[in-house]
């Protein structure tokens, strides 16, 4: 298939690249600026010039949008939510107009309501959330989503924290910084993580359209835990000091999430837990 991939360079979007052309596909790769990407064409675009990128789209002649699109590099949820808005508004109007029949968009697996247990697709999002800026990036991913529902076929992965290298949660890595600095608590709240190479795989996996059918699906890893549980590991895997105790009550909606909806699609995580994937290349 041709496979037109929105996000290249980020850090999904590089790993996924090298699998799709492995696979036999080709891929058009767009990026803000001129670079080489082995296998790939590029070419130079913008999400929030939308005549560009209709014009650049329709020139692909894609089979398939993949939308990994994310604006986090200096932490500026702002500038992330926007690019969820009017990025996916962008694209998906694109895609829509050239006759694309697939959008495989990236999204998260912690915007679901408050609860006791792992979330599944079932679960309602958040978008009720006493905080503005929780509510605010609830509503940007609902939004996201909703756009990418308007294609003939979609898929929207719901990626657990990411970890591994270029993410925010490896040596050198922000919270890497945060654990040095004894400001990675060890506290109640779950989270579902998820190695970047596991996320690479699963988009490639979602080009099936046969045994991935439309909807949303949880990407994460068989283990989700308590930070009492992964904050002493991951510490331990960056070369820094036990974290500090805490004994703030759980956030009710950082509960975790399920994947048994992409075990039951034959998705299975290289990276099963954090345990051992945290000291994993």
């Amino acid at each position: 298939m041709r496979i037109f991939v929105a996000g290249a360079t980020g850090v999904v979007g590089r790993r996924v690249v090298p699998l799709l052309v492995t696979a036999g596909h080709e891929v058009v790769a767009l990026t803000r600026r001129s670079v080489e990407i082995a296998g790939a064409t590029t070419v130079v675009g913008d999400v929030y010039d939308a005549a560009r990128l209709r014009s650049v789209v329709a020139a692909a002649r894609p089979d398939v949008v993949m939308h990994q699109l994310t604006d986090l590099t200096s932490r500026d949820f702002a500038a992330n939510g926007r690019i969820r808005r009017e990025g996916t508004r962008n694209l998906v109007d694109a895609a829509l107009a050239a006759g694309v029949q697939r959008v495989i968009s990236q999204s998260v697996a912690w915007a679901y309501s408050p609860g006791s247990t792992p979330a599944d697709e079932s679960v309602p999002l958040d978008l009720d959330a006493a905080d503005p800026g929780r509510r605010a990036m609830v509503s940007a991913v609902a939004e996201l989503e909703t756009i990418t529902a308007e294609a003939p076929e979609w898929v929207v992965l719901r990626y657990g924290m990411l970890y591994g290298p270029d993410t925010w949660y490896t040596k050198g890595g922000l919270m890497a910084d945060q654990a040095h600095a004894g400001q990675l608590p060890a506290g109640p709240d779950f989270t579902s993580f998820l190695h970047a190479d596991d996320a690479a795989l699963a988009a490639l996996a979602a080009l099936a359209a046969l045994t991935w059918p439309s909807g949303p699906i949880n990407i994460v890893d068989d283990d989700p835990a308590p930070a009492s549980l992964w904050t002493p590991a991951f510490a331990a895997s960056v070369g820094a000091p036990p974290p500090p105790p805490t004994d703030a009550p759980r956030t009710p909606w950082a509960r975790g999430a399920t994947n048994t909806h992409a075990h039951s699609l034959s998705w299975q995580p290289t990276h099963p837990t954090w345990r051992t994937g945290f000291h994993t290349p």
